[in-house]
Formats: structure tokens, sequence, C-alpha cells
């Protein structure tokens, strides 16, 4: 018997190309691959206990005799390699349309009534690195008051703006806007809020960042496991990537290791049914940075913690540890990369087992389904009965 199910995102830590990735543009690509052929000694063993190494097509990255769990991969049956699309197929939905992308920038009459609305001038309106943006238009920003709005190979609209110039209210309002702005044909993903201090030359971006997204087109996992009357406890941007569709708790996080203090309390907690996490910093801090280095300090960081994760852990909780997509640190652009997502799953009743390759990430979604007796899933195959 199951109680609850820790569902844990490392946001972007793929571990390969999917056989489809040169469709999106990615070619022998492979986050966890990558980051470890380019670090001498790469610090991972309780990801290794659990059997990361021992997944089928993971190379780069040494195998252990006896995983402590059960280990495998996740294919994306979903097209597209974003944050919604991954999270929301792993919750069990299939979005065969990708989410709109605007590579030349946003249309006139989108600019124009956003800035009629929100009484500021916009800046950039293309797509951009959120770092290298602000050390191009960040003075600009500041002395004019415009804010300076940008996209990416995503299906993203960002509105990057300086705390003391823009105060965050005004900020989250024009986001809100802009959210529902860009709807029917002119829908994105998510409408992302960029706040960054400090002068220029040395901007840094805050962890007041808010993402704005759609509302999932139909039921999920958390929204079953809700109505069954389950807790549904979300840490970091998982509220926003389900506009808080089936959550019933939620926490932000200012960091990886805030998110994993967050999780900690959660789990301390008597809560009954799903905690579910993302670590955002590998992918916003380390993979579109393309910071090889500071990815694998990251991981490295994260991995030390688990111990402390499975030591607060009760008898009748489970973990199960995976990806949203990649964004290999090593490869070209800035972009996400489109790959295999790890699936390690442990608890004090979880079987030690090869559960190969995935047709879906919504495996997690008809798996936790299963786990909780809760209606078959739309999608996605349950690996309950290989694990317990």
């Amino acid at each position: 018997m199951i109680n609850r199910v820790l569902l844990f995102v490392m946001d972007s830590v793929g571990i390969g190309a999917l056989p489809d990735s040169e469709k999106f543009g990615d070619i022998g690509v492979n986050t966890l691959g990558n980051i470890a052929k380019n670090s001498q000694d790469f610090k991972i063993n309780n990801l290794r206990n659990l059997g990361i190494g021992n997944i089928d097509g993971v190379e780069d990255v040494e195998s252990v005799d006896t995983p402590v769990g059960s280990y495998g991969r996740l294919m994306e049956i979903s097209n597209g390699k974003d944050t919604t699309t991954g999270h929301w197929e792993i919750a069990g939905l299939h979005i065969e349309e990708p989410f709109k992308t605007y590579p030349n920038g946003f249309p006139d009459y989108i600019i124009d009534a956003f800035e009629k609305e929100t009484g500021r001038k916009v800046l950039c309106n293309k797509p951009a690195s959120g770092t290298e943006i602000l050390k191009e238009l960040g003075k600009e920003h500041m002395d004019t008051g415009a804010v300076i709005v940008y996209t990416s190979a995503d299906s993203v609209f960002q509105i990057a703006a300086h705390e003391e110039i823009v105060p965050l209210d005004e900020l989250y309002k024009m986001c809100q806007f802009a959210r529902d702005l860009l709807r029917g044909e002119d829908q994105v993903a998510r409408v992302i809020a960029r706040p960054f201090i400090g002068e220029p030359g040395n901007f840094t971006r805050t962890s007041n960042r808010r993402d704005y997204s759609l509302k999932p087109f139909r039921k999920t996992v958390l929204d079953s496991l809700k109505e069954a009357g389950y807790d549904v406890q979300a840490v970091g941007k998982i509220v926003d990537i389900f506009d808080g569709e089936g959550i019933t708790e939620d926490v932000h996080t200012k960091s990886n290791m805030d998110g994993i203090d967050k999780t900690l309390d959660y789990l301390k907690t008597d809560s009954k049914g799903l905690i579910f996490t993302n670590l955002v910093d590998f992918d916003a801090k380390f993979g579109h940075r393309r910071n090889i280095e500071g990815y694998r300090e990251a991981l490295e960081e994260m991995d030390a913690r688990l111990p402390e994760i499975f030591e607060t852990m009760k008898d009748d909780d489970i973990i199960i540890l995976t990806a949203d997509h990649g964004n290999d640190p090593s490869y070209k652009g800035t972009d996400h990369t489109r790959e295999y997502a790890p699936l390690l799953v442990y608890g004090k009743n979880v079987k030690v087992n090869n559960l190969g390759t995935r047709k879906s990430f919504a495996d997690i979604a008809a798996t936790i389904a299963d786990i909780f007796g809760l209606d078959k899933t739309e999608i996605g195959e349950s690996f309950k009965n290989e694990i317990l």
C-alpha cells in the first residue's frame, strides 16, 4: 500500500537524443552524457545507486552492480520539447499540435495592444537569451521605463523589468494581460515575468519569476487525485505550469536547494497523495546558458541531498525522479533539446527492476492513477506491477 508519491522533476536532465530529435534540430544531444564526458570527477553516486547508469542507452555514467530501485527511460510522444509539453505529458496529456512560436518576434497588433494597455513601450521583441538581452537593453530599459519583451524557440512571451523601475505588482499585471491577449490563434504556452536587479554590467535575475500558463485542455492525473480527495502539493513552478488546476497546496521556490527544503517540509507532513516538485535551476541557470560546469555542480549538489530526502520519506512513500525535456549545455544555441527522460523509482517497497524504454512520459501518470485506484489515464501504461 502506497500512501504518497513524490514526483521529482529534474528540469531538463535528459539522457540522450530521442529517435525523432533531428526533426527538432537536435543531433547527438545528450544532457547527462555530455556533462559526464566533460567532467573528470562527476560525483552523482546517489543517482548512480538508484540506477541512472544502468538505464538502457546511458553509456557515459558508470553503472552499479546492484541498484537500489527501479530504473528506465521515457520517450516523449507529444510534439514539442518545452516545459509545458513535458509536464503535461507527465500528467497524462498528449500534445499533438505544438504550441505556437514566434521566431521573428510578435506581430505589431500584439505589441500595440500590449503597449496601449500597459502604458509602457516595448524593447527587443525578438528571440533572445535572457541574460544577454539584459546586457544589451537593461540600461535603456532603466533610462526609458520601456519593458523588454522577448521570446525563444519555445512558445513563450517573456517580460523582463528591473524591480526598481517596474514594481512586481505592475509586472505581474502586465503578464496577466499578455496571458489573456495571447490565446486562440495567437496563444503561447507561457507568459513569463522575468524581474531583475542590479546596475548596468551587473544585472541579476531574481527569484520573483512567475509563469502564466494555459489551463490544461483536459483533466490530468492531478485533477483526478484532487477530485478523489488526495493532496496534490506543488513545489516550484508546478502550480504555474498547470495554472493551478489539480493543485491543493503550493509553494514557490528561490533555487534548487530551496526546492528541496520545501519538498522536505511537505514530506514531514501527514499528507496523502502527491508531492510534485520541479527543480528549475538546471534548465534556467545552466542549460540555457550552456554552462557545463555549473550544470555539473548543480547536479552534484542535488545528488548530495538525496539521502536526506530518502531518510525523510515514510515507509509507504515512493519517489519517482524524471525530467521534462533536455537542455544539453554542450550543444549549440541556447534552447531545449529533445531527449529521453530518466525514470528512477525508489522506496522501501519498490522492487529492483529494469523498466526498459517506456513509450510515453504519461506512463508516470498512468502509474500514479493505478497506485491510487483512479480511473485509467487516456494515454500511458502503468508500471505499478513492475515496481511494487
